[in-house]
């Protein structure tokens, strides 16, 4: 007997949205479901007043793919909004990611010479370093102690939860330096936000599909799986195995939303905020994504928080053990021929776009 949908999509976040609409255009019957009450997953927007509010962080399209930039421009139009984020550090606010403007403000410098000289110098420090046995002698030997301790040491043991002595050094590969006076975040040549917000993009991607929301695939996993002859799963995999092996670790993420009644806040979509005593990471503020001329503002502080399985999972804690958990997790997904797995720990994104 031929089943009402031939695929039962859990999640209707980006990944899910995008594998329906390929689904949809193959003439496929597409379910999708989500725990939430609302579509777009993580990139979710609320509207506050006119001013579209990233409801889960700051969220901005980038691709170096023109096919990429095409496919999404079919169903929604994006702006121009460039991403160029700023440090908060003592006081003083830097760009990022570090340029010229950057290494001015730092140290004074005003050529490339001038400034891959100093890095030259303060790398030389730890040369002896052959092989860094944590995330702090890495970064040392990588960048040295003035961009180390301003921007990077309190930051990342905020955001981790752990001393910078204790995380791997493999969390940080290499560290860019870009010796002009740009502030693009990005290399990429297309970027932008979606006019309308990412729930624009979303609708349009899944018209034409079912959608149940606030439906918990995990209520009911059998009834809701024998509605489709596929299932496509965008959480958690040590979730769907019911943690048969283990939990895998993730840090979370709480955000404190505020309405202000004065036309700008800080006077850019992103400013980190690196010093560990603070403890948020950072504050965006939600008009400048849209180039926004309200009198009022929105905005929103982030600040890390350990995972308790009650609250949401955003980043997978990426060391040996639980590199080797999710591996474990994989392979017991073989006998699974009618599941399909977009799972949040290694932060698969469909085709090969990026969302920061």
């Amino acid at each position: 007997m031929r089943k009402e949908y031939d695929y039962l999509i859990v999640g209707a976040g980006l990944y899910g949205a995008v594998f329906a609409r390929q689904m949809m255009d193959a003439g496929k019957r597409c379910l999708i479901i989500d725990k939430r009450n609302h579509i777009g997953g993580n990139i979710s927007c609320e509207d506050v007043d006119g001013i579209h509010v990233h409801k889960y962080g700051a969220h901005i399209f980038h691709t170096d793919n023109r096919d990429v930039w095409s496919y999404v421009n079919r169903f929604v139009e994006f702006n121009r909004f460039t991403n160029s984020p700023l440090a908060f550090y003592k006081g003083s606010l830097y760009n990022l990611p570090f340029n010229m403007n950057t290494f001015n403000k730092l140290w004074g410098v005003n050529t490339p010479q001038e400034a891959k000289k100093k890095v030259e110098e303060q790398c030389a420090e730890f040369a002896h370093i052959e092989n860094p046995a944590n995330l702090e002698e890495q970064a040392l030997k990588l960048c040295g102690t003035d961009i180390y301790y301003t921007f990077i040491k309190g930051y990342t043991e905020k955001q981790w939860g752990r001393l910078a002595t204790e995380l791997p050094a493999f969390i940080i590969k290499r560290i860019p330096f870009r010796f002009t006076y740009d502030n693009n975040y990005f290399n990429d040549p297309f970027q932008g936000i979606p006019h309308g917000g990412y729930n624009s993009l979303i609708a349009a991607l899944i018209d034409g599909s079912d959608i149940r929301l606030n439906t918990d695939f995990f209520s009911d996993r059998t009834a809701l799986s024998d509605l489709a002859d596929k299932v496509l799963f965008t959480g958690c995999i040590d979730e769907y195995f019911d943690y048969q092996l283990g939990k895998l670790e993730y840090r979370s993420l709480v955000f404190e939303h505020e309405c202000l009644s004065i036309p700008d806040f800080q006077g850019n979509a992103v400013v980190n905020y690196n010093e560990k005593e603070i403890p948020f990471t950072r504050i965006i503020e939600h008009k400048h994504f849209e180039f926004g001329t309200q009198s009022h503002t929105v905005i929103t502080r982030e600040y890390p928080a350990d995972f308790t399985g009650k609250n949401e999972p955003y980043y997978p804690v990426n060391d040996d053990l639980n590199s080797t958990l999710y591996k474990a997790y994989r392979d017991m997904l073989i006998k699974k021929s009618m599941f399909y797995l977009a799972d949040v720990w290694l932060n698969m994104l469909i085709l090969i776009w990026m969302i920061q």
